[in-house]
């Protein structure tokens, strides 16, 4: 499938990353009229449509200067995130705080800073990209960090309806990315990714799980975690050995 996003106007934090780029150009191929592409270092487009936008989702002055900057966009892609090398759930207090300030907090404040910005301009879209790691044992501050935003995105869904906002989590495994190419095991292409995604903001989905190990994941969740865990733990084991 290939839906149109004609005529919507698009911001995608994160959009130096491999995934990123693959928002912004997709968003361009499938009609955006305006695609800002956010990153603390903007990077030039070759594309018209495509506008860098300086951006630090950390940074709450950044994020109002992005709010006054792009108060045309109806459809906010919240994909900038870290996974840094060497993460441990039994790590450092402080290196943990970083990933949730990019990860949780970050992209909270920018669902929040941006929401009256869709509410004016019709309801508009809040893509969440989470990872299905927010609902396995990865001993990780980036799989916490994923896990609150998931609880977070199905609570924005629920405070954000009265106002018409499309709200979806997307939760996928592996993305063959610079971010993963660290681990083994099978990994999603970014372009499959981003197309799924796509193609459910244009559907009114409010969930995308976009790749097969996700799907699988998700109708084991009703098992008790006995029987779980053991499955989990395992397909863990492709990606770290």
């Amino acid at each position: 499938m290939n839906q149109p996003l004609d005529g919507r106007t698009v911001l995608v934090t994160g959009a130096n990353g491999g995934l990123g780029e693959h928002f912004v150009l997709q968003a361009v191929d499938r009609g955006a009229e305006k695609v800002y592409a956010a990153a603390r270092s903007p990077k030039r487009w070759e594309q018209d449509r495509v506008q860098p936008l300086a951006l630090d989702i950390t940074d709450p002055a950044a994020v109002a200067l992005a709010v006054a900057s792009a108060s045309d966009v109806d459809l906010l892609v919240n994909n900038a995130a870290i996974a840094p090398t060497g993460d441990s759930i039994l790590g450092s207090e402080t290196e943990i705080r970083r990933i949730f300030e990019t990860n949780f907090f970050g992209t909270l404040n920018m669902a929040n800073a941006f929401a009256p910005v869709l509410k004016a301009n019709g309801g508009g879209t809040l893509l969440n990209i989470l990872s299905s790691a927010a609902w396995v044992s990865m001993p990780t501050g980036y799989a916490a960090s994923k896990a609150a935003m998931w609880s977070a995105t199905n609570a924005l869904r629920f405070a954000l309806e009265g106002q018409g906002t499309q709200v979806i989590a997307l939760l996928v495994g592996m993305i063959d990315t610079p971010m993963s190419a660290r681990f083994g095991g099978p990994k999603a292409s970014a372009a499959s990714v981003v197309s799924q995604a796509y193609d459910g903001v244009a559907d009114g989905s409010i969930e995308v799980l976009a790749d097969e190990q996700t799907r699988d994941l998700k109708s084991r969740l009703g098992a008790k975690a006995e029987e779980l865990y053991p499955w989990i733990h395992e397909q863990l084991l492709a990606y770290v050995s």
